[in-house]
């Protein structure tokens, strides 16, 4: 079963995912760091693989992404690369690595020369930018609103975003202004349901959510989170290998229940 028709046919393109949001289907994205699980989730029909600096807590133990390296991404992004044939890879910029334009297109570079498809930034309207520095030069952009982990310190902590009338505004003024500079996708994480929606609706980029509801173009979540490794479970989050008994069936279940519109559901959902 988690090898059967779900399995991709043709490498995914940033048109592919434009596509689908047209048509009003969702695709699957899987926060992963190896080959192994690359080629598994590729075979379970993944359409985006973020190889993402949330390796700083899943793999390497540290308790946020700020200490992550372009080293490290680097060295994870190529591991992911070798297992990969057809899925589109999104590789995380780390902390502080695109702090100007002229910074963020040097260390893009690396990213997409280890074998990324895309980047993925987190901030709002200062990166429009260098948004339009970097697409404007072949490199595909992801931005990231909402619980920007890089900005922890800066947040008090990993909270929702967009609770009130002022940020909700705000966050859905940036992510007009990166959908003009032209960022290619766009992730929402930790925000209410609703606000989710309203931006979605909003954009003409495919928007990827994360604890912001099921009326995104697509989900995104930590395999370690999807197979039950997570010692503390974030509330949007699901344990599918319960459930389903081994890994392959875990990856096929959550792309299944993605796509059928019933993951998340309420209780992972912020109101």
């Amino acid at each position: 079963m988690p090898y059967g028709p779900s399995a991709l046919t043709k490498p995914v393109t940033v048109q592919t995912l434009q596509r689908m949001k047209a048509d009003g289907e969702k695709f699957i994205t899987v926060a992963l760091y190896d080959a192994p699980m690359a080629a598994m989730a590729q075979k379970t029909g993944v359409e985006v693989l973020l190889v993402g600096d949330s390796l700083g807590m899943t793999v390497l133990g540290y308790d946020s992404t700020i200490p992550v390296t372009m080293d490290h991404m680097i060295y994870h992004v190529e591991a992911v690369a070798r297992g990969n044939k057809k899925s589109l890879i999104m590789g995380d910029m780390p902390f502080m690595t695109y702090a100007t334009p002229e910074q963020a297109l040097a260390n893009a570079t690396r990213i997409m020369q280890a074998g990324a498809h895309m980047v993925k930034i987190e901030g709002g309207a200062w990166l429009a930018e260098t948004v339009r520095m970097l697409t404007d030069r072949g490199i595909p952009v992801c931005a990231h609103l909402g619980l920007t982990p890089q900005s922890v310190h800066k947040l008090g902590g990993f909270r929702v975003q967009g609770r009130d009338e002022d940020t909700a505004g705000t966050i859905l003024s940036d992510a007009a202004l990166l959908d003009e500079a032209g960022a290619d996708l766009l992730v929402l994480e930790c925000v209410p349901s609703t606000l989710a929606r309203r931006i979605t609706e909003a954009v003409s980029m495919p928007t990827i959510g994360i604890g912001a509801g099921r009326d995104t173009d697509a989900q995104v979540l930590v395999i370690n989170d999807i197979l039950g490794l997570t010692e503390k479970p974030p509330k949007f989050s699901k344990n599918f290998l319960v459930e389903a008994g081994d890994i392959p069936g875990a990856l096929h279940k959550y792309a299944e229940d993605v796509k059928a519109g019933t993951f998340p559901d309420d209780s992972h959902t912020f109101g």
